[in-house]
């Protein structure tokens, strides 16, 4: 037990109820007692002392304040497959102990818990979304928690809570109103998988960075031998060369620069059913969980990361570089959700003053609608560098019923294969994610593609 907690905010439930205990007992001594005077018998009123003295004495001290609690969760920074701890503490203010507190809360599907301890007893449960009763005791001016310890098993603001406590005293004559607390919010960030990607980068626009550009400057690529010019620094003078031509050369590199990423999450469209980590992963969750894993690698190596919605919200994360943006990217991915729009989103989110002509767009998209075919190769006709993610499960089961649905199924598999192609051939490389590796072929095609005109300008 603690000290109870202050906090304004919090409204503790007032008034309080007889229970059914106190109308049985004041019933009882009001029949023996009228049932001993009209029959005259002295033994009746004898037997009605004892209840009516037990029921004076426990109403004696009434308590005037009723039950208080809060709900507090861990701030840390939790991760898929983590353990979470919620807490529900129970106050009582009053000057009067409580003799029984039964407290009960809600708690996301998606939140395993597994054990809860209260009162210094502990309980293991093994089903999630825990909507059961707790019973402790809370005395004068303590405070009771009720920990609720799991595993988060999905991406996400969970909540836990609302939660609410009854409490009984006076010998459990009375009883307190319902006091109920707000729900708080669990944030739950998406587990990054393991992605690696090669250096090859269709255009490097930074000024400093990790990828060779095709610009002259202080880098550690080599771009060949060439006369001395003003400016040039002594180091990089190539002594063989110069003895034999008779004149200073020098050895000319290649800047190194940083790109920009831009990571497309199409949320027009959900499909599958979400098992949690380990388990099935829904479209969405694929989305979310690669988009991560991108952020984090591109990140990581210095480069810049922006994020963009292709739906109705048309959500952005403006483009930024360092660890301060790849906690914003986890923050920003907790909000991602799926929703159809019958509106054509696209001259609202991708106007040419909003996406950088030099950026790798990342597609993460399960061309589920015709829409997303239509922009994939409106971003390549404009010129930009796009690489489309098939985040679409392999295994999605055909949707169940008889008749034509298995035919239909398959008539809207080779469909989809046609589209895929069809972007292809307008230049659109399509991948299926698959963790480490899902990208390096593709982004070695389109940086020779961006290579390619200038080589052949030569």
């Amino acid at each position: 037990m603690t000290a109870v907690p202050t906090d304004e905010g919090q409204q503790p439930a007032a008034g309080w109820a007889p229970t059914r205990a106190l109308g049985r007992a004041v019933l009882l001594t009001g029949l023996l007692l009228i049932a001993g005077v009209l029959l005259g018998r002295v033994d009746l009123v004898v037997l009605a002392a004892p209840f009516a003295l037990g029921t004076a004495y426990a109403l004696r001290r009434r308590p005037s304040a009723g039950p208080q609690v809060w709900v507090a969760a861990d701030e840390g920074h939790l991760v898929e497959g983590g353990e979470f701890t919620g807490t529900v503490t129970v106050g009582n203010p009053d000057t009067v102990g409580y003799d029984l507190a039964v407290v009960r809360t809600r708690v996301s599907p998606w939140l395993l818990v597994e054990r809860a301890q209260v009162g210094g007893a502990r309980v293991d449960l093994s089903r999630s979304g825990v909507d059961r009763p707790f019973v402790t005791v809370v005395d004068t001016g303590t405070a009771v928690d009720l920990e609720l310890t799991g595993k988060a098993r999905r991406w996400g603001r969970h909540p836990v809570g609302p939660a609410g406590v009854r409490v009984a005293a006076a010998g459990g004559l009375l009883v307190s109103r319902a006091a109920v607390a707000e729900p708080v919010r669990v944030r739950v960030y998406p587990r990054t998988e393991p992605f690696e990607a090669v250096e090859a980068m269709p255009r490097a626009a930074g000024l400093v960075g990790a990828h060779h550009s095709r610009r002259p400057g202080e880098g550690g690529e080599l771009a060949g031998v060439r006369v001395f010019g003003p400016g040039d620094r002594l180091r990089r003078i190539d002594w063989r060369v110069s003895l034999r031509a008779r004149q200073l050369h020098v050895a000319a590199t290649l800047s190194d620069r940083d790109a920009e990423v831009v990571v497309l999450l199409d949320v027009l469209a959900e499909a599958g059913r979400s098992g949690g980590v380990g388990g099935a992963a829904s479209v969405l969750d694929t989305t979310v969980r690669a988009a991560a894993a991108i952020g984090e690698h591109y990140l990581h190596r210095g480069d810049r990361v922006a994020m963009l919605e292709y739906g109705p919200a048309a959500r952005r994360l403006r483009a930024a570089s360092g660890r301060r943006q790849y906690l914003t990217l986890l923050e920003w991915l907790l909000d991602v959700r799926a929703e159809a729009s019958p509106h054509e989103p696209y001259d609202q989110v991708f106007g040419p003053h909003l996406l950088s002509s030099d950026a790798l767009v990342v597609v993460l998209t399960p061309l589920l609608d015709e829409r997303s075919a239509q922009m994939l190769a409106q971003l390549a006709r404009s010129g930009r560098f796009v690489v489309a993610v098939d985040t679409l499960p392999a295994d999605l089961a055909p949707p169940g019923g008889q008749g034509w649905a298995e035919v239909a199924f398959r008539l809207w598999r080779l469909d989809r294969d046609t589209m895929i192609g069809q972007l292809r051939e307008h230049g659109v490389p399509v991948v299926r994610w698959a963790g480490a590796g899902s990208l390096d072929q593709v982004l070695r095609d389109v940086a020779r593609l961006a290579i390619a005109p200038r080589v052949g300008a030569r």
